[in-house]
């Protein structure tokens, strides 16, 4: 394979990381704070490399092939993590190459896990270095969806595209134009976010920052207590909790509506299905806090809200340390974890789409068991679901599942007790952020050995690839040719 063009491309995402280091160091220069010099040193690092990268490749062959964007795909995230960690690791939180390596890489799979503490403290690079891993990586995933996922028979964009009824520009947008219209939408949210935030109280750089990390629904916080911070604030954490949905949402139908004057939020299968579902768990929740706790009632809804829909969306912030509300609870959120916005959004886990099908799949089975010789077809979107769809739904789940049963097992080999363990293991393939145990919401990810937090970066790594991306890789018949 001739992958000059996996060099200059790689080359041209270390230049932005390059470039994006420049405004952490500005602000702390600006601030009289000597981690300027670290960031500073990062940036001329990755434009240094960045920049030769595009120089050796610039004659590439402009044609991507599959094989190539897998490659591309995979190594893209990896390097972009490597680089991003290496200004907190030559900053001035004396934290191990290891651990700003795993803050990196929790930040641009947007994720949400850290190690650090004293965010409160620390200079304002920093925390402003990790909201824009996060604001990139959620760029990088709409990417990711746009180009990958297609391939993967499960993708949003295939989808839009049967949807149309012709492929005219009038109705399906060429992909630079579609890619040119999902950033505009990307951006409008997050200075919508910020403003909004700014009005309810934040004070001016908190709701820059949450506003980086909430429209990618990340949940990086410039505090340790993450939105815990602004408890007494109701308003502003039903604010998040909009934004957060809004980031879970597929961003083509925002473009279809800003762009192409036509609603389909009401007729998009995922949409629907994220509200009742949402509904039905914010329901039970609600009620089990209410009855089980002292809690009044509107602080049930207001914390199960929240915390509902920032875990489901894979954001990761928090309010209240929700493991102390018994084993119910415990429960109730470890499953949730694994269920995700919608495809097309940037959020992690199974997703909406997926859980659509494969509840669908189900039904149909049950029916041709009662019925045996009758004929039942499948139906997304009020569109027939090929076989091979249906079958890379089941193939991904049955990965997934195996994914998180190896890496729980991988992360008891390093010590860790078994809770710690399988929620470790389902955080980070789900791109969740927080867990239970040592890991809750009240905790973070310092204190696990080396070995676990790699393990981590690689299982984070791997959720937000969608896990087949990766495993291809390691497949005979990928290189034999």
């Amino acid at each position: 394979m001739k992958n000059q063009i996996i060099g200059f491309t790689i080359g041209v995402l270390l230049l932005i990381v390059g470039v994006a280091e420049l405004i952490p160091a500005y602000l702390d220069h600006y601030d009289g704070h000597e981690n300027y010099k670290a960031f500073l040193r990062c940036s001329v690092i990755s434009i240094f490399f960045g920049a030769s990268l595009v120089l050796i490749n610039k004659s590439y062959v402009r044609k991507l092939n599959i094989k190539q964007t897998f490659l591309l795909t995979a190594l893209s995230w990896f390097f972009m993590s490597l680089f991003a960690g290496f200004p907190l690791y030559f900053s001035d939180l004396d934290i191990s190459m290891t651990d700003a390596f795993f803050e990196s890489v929790s930040g641009i799979t947007t994720t949400g896990s850290t190690v650090l503490s004293g965010l409160d403290e620390i200079s304002h690079g920093v925390p402003l270095w990790r909201s824009l891993m996060q604001w990139i990586g959620g760029i990088g995933i709409i990417a990711f969806a746009i180009v990958i996922l297609p391939f993967l028979l499960v993708g949003w964009m295939k989808l839009y595209h049967t949807e149309s009824s012709d492929r005219s520009d009038k109705v399906m947008p060429r992909t630079l134009e579609l890619v040119k219209s999902l950033l505009i939408v990307y951006l409008g949210l997050t200075v919508s976010c910020f403003v909004v935030y700014n009005l309810l109280g934040m004070q001016t750089f908190d709701a820059l920052n949450h506003a980086l990390t909430t429209i990618p629904t990340g949940g990086y916080s410039t505090h340790d207590a993450s939105f815990g911070f602004y408890d007494d604030n109701g308003a502003l954490q039903y604010a998040a909790s909009f934004f957060m949905l809004a980031g879970a949402i597929p961003f083509v139908l925002y473009v279809q509506l800003i762009f192409q004057g036509r609603n389909r939020f009401w007729k998009d299968e995922q949409f629907k299905g994220i509200l009742l579902l949402f509904a039905c768990l914010i329901t039970t929740l609600s009620f089990w806090a209410f009855y089980s706790t002292d809690l009044s009632f509107g602080d049930a809804l207001r914390y199960s809200t929240f915390n509902i829909i920032s875990v489901v969306t894979t954001t990761g912030y928090a309010t209240v340390d929700y493991t102390l509300w018994g084993q119910f609870a415990i429960a109730f959120f470890f499953f949730i974890t694994f269920l995700g916005g919608c495809a097309g959004s940037t959020t992690g886990g199974i997703k909406m789409m997926r859980l659509i099908i494969a509840a669908r799949v189900v039904g149909k089975q049950l029916k041709q068991l009662i019925y045996p010789n009758g004929q039942f077809s499948l139906h997304y979107q009020g569109r027939a679901i090929d076989n091979n769809v249906a079958m890379a739904v089941f193939a991904f789940l049955g990965v997934f599942v195996a994914a998180n049963v190896l890496l729980t097992i991988a992360l008891s080999f390093t010590g860790l007790d078994f809770p710690t363990a399988i929620s470790g293991a389902a955080t980070a393939l789900s791109n969740v952020g927080p867990g239970v145990g040592i890991i809750g919401p009240a905790g973070n990810f310092y204190t696990l050995p080396d070995s676990a937090k790699l393990l981590l970066c690689l299982g984070m790594l791997l959720g937000r690839l969608e896990v087949m991306t990766v495993l291809v890789l390691f497949r005979y018949e990928y290189w034999r040719t």
